[in-house]
């Protein structure tokens, strides 16, 4: 007796059994029910989703003879009429499926179009149905068009493929098109237990999980690979089992990399990588698992409450601990270095090698959180009891020693006291226009809206900007770092300068700005701090190329001639079309 694989026999005969396209059901049954029926209709979806799948019962609903003959077009075909057994047994005479990848040329098209011409020999609807039509030649697609356009009566067309990018907009204009999406995995999973208890085979539900993930959204491979997991486990479906024949890695070993890059630990993430070595297990899954769990754990960072933990997913709590462990930047970093690190592993020599490499990149620019060279990192004190500390960095650029006296602070202003390296003991009052932020406050001012608020200060600040780029003084990332800081405080020898990424306010760009405004006759010390920033050159630039595109819009809607002919023949101005002078 021969074998029926899982993915024919568990075929879906009616749209009662179709899983995952609800859309296409509903849409497709009510069409059927009220008899408005288009001539052609198109299937587009990734593979093993139910693209043939649905142009076979929409077959069976329109030429069912009802189990006593006197059946009529239904959304619930009988499967038990002679033409309902003859379309799932593949012998309706009027019935054609199309395999447009091996048959594209103009002959084969024309060769089924001399079919329409007549009419059904048993059932009440002639149907071509062409499978990869995607895959037609240009000669192919115009030889149908007119009788996809306007065929008889009694025929209609059912087109799928895998890429509706190819196909013609003069196809695509003349059929109704439907979209099958991949399949959740859980919904996969949900499916593939009833199958198994079908088939009496025993499995637990993480060998489950993991074929529904494997599948990738596909029905039809997720069967076969239940099918391949059934023979490789003897007739039943376990974890272990299921794991090696995927490949896929542990996901112990997967939690315990993700834990130890939360921890700063480099001994265990090296020692972790050197265990998928001697055990085998893909480097590339191991990336691929990490990313899953890194993506829930983004999301339950960002909302809680819309992640709650899956009962079905033992592996769901693990996720919900690390999300506590590790803050939500390094998890978005940490992620989109899994996702990249994979195109990594197939470059080096080694795979492993390469993976100890993308997992100890995430330690290499681990964001600091605490200060690591005092000779570099400061503390701003404040006089007042109640006011944070602020940590700052500063450059000297020249070796004066500070003044023993405080220079005086504007009325009403608060002061900022800087310890100097160079002369301790002694302390630099500098007035603050605005009390600087906290570094908390520099992810709220990069992710808000760009707000200017013009200051005395940043007058100052953007002239000077704006001759060192004039005179190439500055360029790269001192470049950038002078146009997206705010200058808050100037004294008559230290100018306190703020950013709002850490990236930018590095040593040797402090240096090189220094220098330049040095070079350009500013006899200045330079401190920088991260804050939020509300007025630097860069927000004054973009403020004025706005103003000047308002203006130069103004111009071109006020000009009477416009005017007359938007007004006189219905003329339009093409968006981003106006450039100002």
């Amino acid at each position: 007796m021969s074998y029926l694989v899982l993915a024919r026999k568990y075929r879906p005969r009616n749209f009662t059994e179709m899983v995952g396209q609800d859309h296409v059901v509903q849409a497709l049954s009510n069409a059927l029910g009220t008899q408005r029926l288009h001539h052609a209709y198109l299937f587009t979806g990734t593979r093993g989703v139910g693209k043939t799948t649905v142009s076979r019962i929409l077959a069976k609903s329109l030429n069912c003879q009802g189990p006593d003959g006197q059946g009529t077009i239904t959304a619930t075909p009988c499967g038990v009429c002679q033409a309902c057994r003859d379309i799932d047994a593949g012998r309706f005479v009027d019935y054609t499926e199309l395999d447009a990848a091996s048959n594209r040329g103009v002959d084969e098209v024309q060769a089924l179009l001399e079919q329409a011409v007549y009419k059904p020999v048993q059932g009440r609807f002639k149907v071509f149905m062409i499978d990869e039509v995607h895959m037609l030649t240009g000669h192919a697609f115009n030889a149908m068009l007119k009788t996809l356009e306007e065929p008889p009566d009694y025929l209609k067309f059912v087109l799928a493929t895998t890429d509706p990018q190819k196909v013609p907009v003069t196809v695509l204009s003349r059929c109704l098109q439907f979209n099958l999406r991949p399949m959740a995995p859980e919904t996969i999973r949900e499916h593939l237990q009833k199958v198994l208890q079908a088939e009496n085979v025993p499995a637990d539900t993480p060998s489950l999980t993991l074929l529904a993930r494997a599948a990738r959204g596909s029905m039809r491979d997720a069967l076969s690979l239940t099918d391949q997991a059934i023979a490789f486990g003897a007739g039943k479906l376990e974890e272990v089992m299921v794991r090696q024949m995927l490949g896929s890695v542990d996901r112990s070993y997967v939690l315990r990399l993700i834990e130890a890059l939360a921890l700063g630990d480099g001994k265990t993430v090296v020692e972790t990588a050197e265990a998928l070595r001697l055990n085998g297990l893909s480097a590339a899954s191991t990336l691929e698992e990490m990313s899953a769990v890194l993506q829930r754990m983004a999301v339950i960072q960002t909302v809680a409450d819309a992640a709650p933990p899956d009962e079905m997913d033992p592996q769901a709590a693990d996720a919900l601990r690390l999300a506590a462990l590790m803050p939500a930047d390094e998890t978005q970093l940490l992620y989109s270095i899994c996702l990249h690190g994979r195109a990594d592993l197939g470059l080096a020599p080694d795979e492993y090698a390469a993976l100890t490499m993308v997992l100890l990149r995430l330690l290499a620019f681990k964001p600091a959180t605490r200060p690591t060279a005092q000779a570099e990192k400061k503390t701003l004190k404040s006089p007042a009891p109640e006011a944070p500390a602020l940590p700052v960095q500063q450059l000297q650029v020249r070796s004066t020693p500070l003044p023993a006296q405080p220079a005086a602070a504007r009325p009403g202003e608060p002061a900022l006291r800087v310890d100097s390296a160079q002369a301790a003991g002694k302390v630099l009052a500098v007035p603050v226009r605005v009390q600087a932020d906290s570094r908390g406050e520099a992810v709220a001012g990069e992710s808000g809206n760009a707000v200017l608020r013009p200051t005395e200060e940043g007058d100052v600040w953007h002239k000077v900007v704006s001759q060192l780029i004039a005179d190439e003084a500055i360029t790269a990332m001192v470049r950038e770092l002078a146009l997206q800081s705010q200058l808050v405080a100037q004294d008559t020898d230290q100018w306190l300068l703020r950013v709002e990424r850490e990236s930018l306010n590095q040593a040797g760009s402090r240096d090189r700005l220094a220098t330049a405004l040095q070079a350009a006759g500013h006899e200045v010390r330079l401190v920088v701090e991260v804050g939020r920033v509300t007025d630097s050159p860069a927000r004054r630039n973009v403020a004025l190329v706005a103003e000047r595109q308002m203006a130069a819009e103004k111009i071109i809607f006020d000009d009477p001639f416009v005017q007359a002919m938007m007004r006189d023949f219905g003329a339009k101005i093409v968006p981003g079309s106006i450039k100002p002078g």
